[in-house]
């Protein structure tokens, strides 16, 4: 079942973009589930079971390379 996720407002991204912590907090959290999708992996223990678990080194690094996209890389272009 595809999750349906409600557009972001254009003025919550600006807000972002000039470094509200409010509104990236709101950007972070549209993205959480993607960003904890990436940063899954298969971890193997002694016995040979595998589990899937979230690598958190590498999800703090996707959500800062957003915040850094953001704060820096974001382009609105008029409609």
């Amino acid at each position: 079942m595809v999750r349906r996720v409600k557009p972001i407002p254009v003025t919550t991204i600006q807000k972002a973009m000039r470094g509200d912590e409010e509104a990236l907090a709101v950007v972070l959290a549209c993205y959480q589930g993607y960003i904890r999708s990436l940063a899954t992996r298969t971890v193997v223990d002694e016995y040979g079971n595998e589990y899937l678990c979230v690598d958190e080194y590498m999800r703090l690094r996707l959500e800062a390379k957003l915040i850094n996209s953001i704060m820096f890389g974001f382009k609105i272009l008029p409609s």
